[in-house]
């Protein structure tokens, strides 16, 4: 059997990154419903929980390579309270996100199951850093005020 502990390290530094995002989208979430904005605060929320199945699949998979799963130290994450703000550094985390899963692939070559969830991944991802630009680009077209209003 082939070494995997590169698949194994690199399957875990997924994890242990989306376990972040998880935990930060959760907390946004909790402050955009905290200043009225309900469909914000909706959107984050989900996208916590889906972002959580994505940690259970790839944990799994570490599983299923013999592999440990480990709970190791999440980065910090700065908590903002400010809308723009907050968009702005999600765009950035998505785009940092997508260059490092895609410098990874190489380890997922051998493994057709984690180099088409990688895969899967990678597109959910992209879809949601363009959903980002999307209201980057309406609240500059519309104005915040007017955007602020789409979010109650």
């Amino acid at each position: 059997m082939a070494d995997k502990s590169n698949e194994i390290q690199a399957l875990q530094a997924i994890v242990t990154g989306l376990t972040a995002q998880s935990v930060g989208h959760r907390i946004h979430g909790l402050v955009f419903g905290a200043q009225g904005l309900t469909k914000l605060a909706s959107k984050y929320a989900e996208h916590a929980e889906e972002e959580m199945g994505w940690v259970e699949k790839f944990a799994n998979r570490i599983l299923d390579l013999g592999g440990e799963v480990k709970l190791e130290g999440m980065p910090g994450t700065q908590v903002h309270t400010d809308v723009v703000e907050y968009l702005k550094a999600e765009k950035k985390v998505s785009e940092d996100g997508i260059a490092q899963v895609m410098d990874m692939m190489p380890a997922f070559e051998g493994d057709v199951v984690a180099h088409e969830d990688m895969k899967a991944y990678l597109i959910d991802e992209d879809g949601d850093l363009q959903e980002t630009m999307k209201e980057l680009d309406l609240i500059e077209l519309i104005g915040l005020q007017n955007w602020y209003a789409t979010q109650i």
